[in-house]
């Protein structure tokens, strides 16, 4: 063990987040002292209509505000302090795990169940962990009118419309309110550690985080394309300031739905990674097996995880080989059928729904359902690359420590070969490794041709 290193962890603790541990502890503290005057304060007697709720005359949100993430989330969504306190009861079993267990202990020496308390326990933690019926007892006690007045505020503000809590589903005929508070796993992870951690690829959330090493430079596309794809970045780089506008954010939808047409190899993939750098946007490709299921409302429940996952993260959902999701509808001949269509229909909304940036790729237009054809504001045709397009993915794929063998004449072979900027970038690929393994130092046109011998293969076809 580096016992020196551990030694210095401690003055590591300093900045944001020694600001950040001190802000939270001084909330765990005004919440330790907010509860168990609210249960003194309800066990004696029913708070009047017209007395001032406790949630404002006993926290205190004013702070000295620092750069810490804690202080700046509090700040930039002006949160009120029965929001606050609603947060920090999410947050604290994250802290402390016997944080209420504690309290309840000490309100009720003896033992004894305490329902109007709620909470719930659930297998690995041991502790108790918060649902709403413990935010609105601690808030309003028995006073109805008051409990539902903080419902309509809690469930109405921000901390519910970012996603950063939700409530819990709970089975049919269980009160509502009986569900857990959760509080998103990405919150918890900025608020402890001040990174977030990517979700991981899993059943419960079929995507993966693609990225890219390439530049602009080495995307190839014609001039039609290319504006095209300029117009996308665009409106991602300066929608949110027209949303402003008092005219046109009531007639505009906040989204944007591109798609990407043409044959693979072609730079689809590519070019939404591309986005993602210029405009330093996380993308995520949708693994299209694993969302689709033959189960009933699987699909759904699969596309919905990572919806409201990316809702308020800004990024880009890239839905490769999208016919697969967004085809044609059928006629209705079977109950399979009607499914498969209600599958579609909650695509259809639910893409429409979205506020960020969604591409969907396809190799044949054709393919994809009218109704979603209408409601892209671009579609992207990705063209099998012209002789000159060739010979530029050709010069750009050429090593840095190599060279062509002395004779090839790359803008010949460009001319007479049609292929795909994949596929040339696999052809050079092959001839850079038979070079190494041969210790020579050219490119030999024999690998050159006989790698393309294998691309037409792959691709049935034959060369010439």
């Amino acid at each position: 063990m580096d016992f020196e290193r551990d030694k210095q962890l401690p003055a590591q603790l300093n900045g944001e987040h020694t600001a950040q541990v001190s802000l939270l502890t001084t909330h765990v503290a005004y919440l330790d002292t907010f509860i168990r005057t609210s249960m003194e304060h309800f066990g004696q007697k029913k708070a009047s209509p017209d007395e001032t709720p406790l949630w404002l005359t006993e926290w205190n949100n004013d702070n000295e505000w620092d750069n810490s993430f804690y202080s700046q989330f509090l700040r930039d969504n002006q949160l009120s302090s029965l929001e606050t306190i609603v947060l920090m009861l999410a947050t604290v079993p994250h802290i402390l795990p016997g944080f209420f267990d504690n309290i309840i202990k000490e309100v009720l020496p003896a033992g004894g169940d305490f329902p109007e308390f709620g909470g719930v326990r659930l297998n690995n933690h041991r502790g108790m962990l918060p649902t709403v019926e413990t935010a609105l007892y601690i808030l309003a006690g028995h006073e109805l009118k008051a409990r539902i007045f903080i419902q309509k505020i809690l469930f109405g503000g921000v901390l519910f419309k970012k996603n950063i809590l939700s409530l819990e589903t709970v089975r049919d005929g269980e009160p509502l309110m009986s569900g857990r508070i959760i509080i998103d796993q990405d919150f918890i992870d900025r608020l402890l550690t001040g990174t977030e951690t990517p979700p991981k690829f899993s059943p419960s959330f079929p995507a993966k985080k693609i990225s890219t090493e390439m530049t602009w430079d080495d995307l190839i596309l014609n001039y039609h394309t290319q504006n095209q794809i300029n117009d996308i970045a665009i409106w991602v780089k300066h929608n949110d300031t027209l949303m402003l506008d008092e005219n046109l954010k009531r007639k505009i939808k906040p989204g944007y739905k591109a798609l990407f047409h043409g044959p693979s190899g072609t730079g689809k993939t590519l070019t939404a990674s591309l986005l993602g750098k210029y405009l330093d946007k996380d993308v995520y490709r949708i693994d299209l097996s694993q969302v689709v299921s033959k189960y009933i409302g699987e699909t759904e429940k699969n596309l919905e995880t990572i919806f409201t996952k990316a809702e308020n993260k800004n990024w880009i959902l890239f839905f490769d080989e999208a016919d697969a999701l967004f085809g044609k509808r059928t006629n209705v001949q079977s109950s399979h059928d009607r499914y498969a269509n209600q599958e579609v229909s909650y695509l259809l909304q639910r893409v429409e729904d979205y506020h960020g940036l969604v591409i969907l790729a396809t190799n044949l237009k054709s393919n994809i359902d009218e109704a979603f054809l209408r409601r892209f504001q671009t579609v992207v045709h990705f063209s099998i690359p012209n002789a000159d397009e060739r010979f530029k993915l050709w010069e750009k794929s050429i090593p840095a420590a190599y060279s062509l063998e002395p004779g090839i004449d790359l803008r010949a072979i460009a001319a007479k070969y049609e292929l795909n900027g994949a596929a040339i970038l696999n052809i050079i690929h092959y001839a850079a490794l038979q070079t190494i393994s041969k210790n020579d130092q050219y490119l030999r046109l024999a690998d050159i041709i006989e790698a393309m011998r294998k691309e037409y293969r792959k691709e049935e076809r034959t060369m010439n």
